[in-house]
């Protein structure tokens, strides 16, 4: 009534939003840069993952350069590869190029994979 009182959430509320995200990853690594052999996870491209209560999934992504021709096709991939996992809502992509990617947003095993580690 007065905003004293906050819902608590459950811990298995917590625990299947912690699954649906590891699910979310897991489809993101799923989607390959079509000009480098890396998925776009480990690649660095994606900038921010939030999921809300409602299992509405929010993504800040970038490429690896600002005029990629297939910027599109990229970001309706990962749009795509997420709402197909189980749980997701919906899902909203938003396309940004600040801060600059740059290689050392790469995982280690993507800098392994192409030998610039």
């Amino acid at each position: 009534m007065f905003g004293f009182f906050k819902k608590k959430k459950a811990p298995e509320d917590k625990e299947k939003k912690m699954a649906l995200e590891r699910d979310i990853i897991m489809a993101l690594r799923q989607v390959y840069d079509p000009e480098i052999p890396v998925n776009v996870y480990d690649l660095g491209l994606i900038y921010e993952l939030k999921v809300d209560d409602d299992h509405n999934v929010y993504i800040q992504m970038t490429l690896t350069a600002p005029n990629c021709p297939m910027a599109d096709f990229v970001v309706d991939t990962v749009k795509a590869a997420v709402e197909d996992v189980p749980g997701v809502v919906s899902v909203k992509v938003d396309l940004v190029f600040e801060p600059v990617w740059d290689k050392s947003r790469m995982s280690e095993e993507a800098l392994v994979e192409l030998g610039l580690d």
